[in-house]
């Protein structure tokens, strides 16, 4: 009785329950369990085992240092995420111009999620630029990650050029099928302010189950 396990995200642990079982029952729990974060009881034969789940909240890394970038941050922070923006172009890519970022990352996409520790299940993804250079180096990472949402600006045509160059960059075709796109919820958006919340009115669906 009392006895306390302690699951981090990558799977690593200290402490036990007494036997290899109840640690391996426990173990199962945690991780089903922090990225539905949610905490729980959970019986594992005359034991009762309390997950109580405590994790950060999500992050939401946007590519593209661009004005719907500057609404999108705030709006995130608002909401209580942790925005990231990230451009190469470092330029456009200063905190002063995204003062509610948790942090702005200057560099390409590769670099910047290993800034940021990598890709879990409690990351979103924006690709806000109209750049093919970026979108298509952010996509082809976001999509073989774990990733809980990847959502990417642009029109039609824009999207269909965009999927023509990820297949013939070697994509698979269900992957592809993951990109929010147009990106964000039909609210009828026309300013920054107005595409951000169509946004985040997205990844928070997404968050909660209630849009796939």
């Amino acid at each position: 009785l009392g006895a306390k396990l302690l699951v981090r995200a990558d799977g690593s642990t200290d402490g036990g329950l007494g036997t290899p079982e109840l640690d391996a029952l426990a173990l199962e729990a945690a991780e089903e369990l922090l990225w539905a974060e949610r905490s729980e009881t959970r019986e594992a034969g005359d034991s009762l085992l309390f997950v109580d789940v405590v994790a950060p909240a999500p992050r939401l890394v946007i590519f593209g240092a661009v004005d719907y970038a500057a609404a999108l941050a705030r709006l995130a922070k608002a909401a209580g995420w942790r925005p990231f923006v990230c451009d190469p172009r470092s330029q456009f890519a200063t905190a002063a111009r995204f003062p509610d970022a948790e942090e702005v990352i200057a560099a390409w996409p590769e670099d910047a999620f290993a800034r940021i520790g990598g890709i879990d299940r409690a990351t979103y993804i924006a690709v806000l630029t109209h750049d093919p250079k970026l979108d298509d180096a952010a996509l082809t990472i976001a999509l073989r990650s774990d990733a809980a949402y990847v959502g990417a600006m642009g029109s039609r045509r824009a999207q269909a050029h965009r999927r023509e160059r990820l297949l013939a960059a070697g994509i698979e075709e269900e992957l592809l099928e993951r990109i929010a796109a147009p990106i964000g919820l039909d609210l009828g958006a026309v300013t920054p302010e107005e595409t951000a919340l169509s946004i985040m009115a997205e990844v928070v669906a997404v968050r909660n189950g209630t849009v796939k």
